[in-house]
């Protein structure tokens, strides 16, 4: 059986992943992870479940795929040419996925359950925050090559720092980002190495 989760290409896998993914999505906001269902997703991305059910046996791997492949949760890795301008810029993005009319519900339906250690649908959310650790790496590689980082720093430390203090003001305290709120959070962050 081919890899559930990787990404959508023709050919590979149903040609209607991404309607189908999407779908998952979109009823993991509306219903949580308890109420999702593959009937659901198979009537709500107009597939017979029997698509869904060869290629995802369970909604725990349909829904790792749509949150590993869907568009809708994708951020492009910034190349600004500064530290400081591809962490303004991935802080952006993360503002606009957590506060954004398609994108804030489902990422508090993504961590509703990460409270308990044994919840599938937090199992689903480490993957998906390590899937986008990796695909940031190249961002503090490059910092480091430019020496506005020592080889020795810890890169997931700077972005919970800076992630976490979007989550903090959007979700946890459910308060508005300002617009230059992305440029403060990386300047307190990185405030001796701030560049132009």
């Amino acid at each position: 059986m081919p890899d559930p989760t990787a990404p959508h290409r023709p050919g590979k896998g149903p040609r209607a992943a991404e309607a189908i993914h999407d779908a998952t999505l979109r009823l993991l906001a509306e219903r949580g992870y308890a109420g999702l269902t593959i009937e659901a997703v198979a009537q709500e991305a107009g597939v017979n479940k029997t698509t869904i059910y060869r290629w995802w046996p369970s909604k725990a791997p349909l829904l790792r795929a749509a949150l590993l492949h869907s568009r809708a949760l994708d951020v492009s890795v910034p190349d600004t040419g500064s530290l400081r301008g591809d962490l303004i810029a991935l802080t952006g993005q993360i503002v606009a996925l957590v506060t954004g009319a398609r994108t804030q519900s489902l990422v508090r339906a993504m961590t509703a359950g990460t409270g308990l250690p044994d919840d599938e649908l937090a199992a689903l959310t480490r993957d998906f925050f390590a899937d986008r650790f990796s695909r940031e790496q190249p961002v503090f590689a490059r910092a480091v090559a430019r020496g506005e980082l020592p080889a020795d720093a810890d890169p997931m430390l700077l972005l919970d720092l800076i992630a976490g203090a979007v989550w903090m003001r959007a979700l946890l305290r459910n308060l508005p980002v300002p617009p230059d709120f992305a440029a403060a959070v990386v300047d307190a962050v990185l405030p001796a190495r701030r560049t132009g």
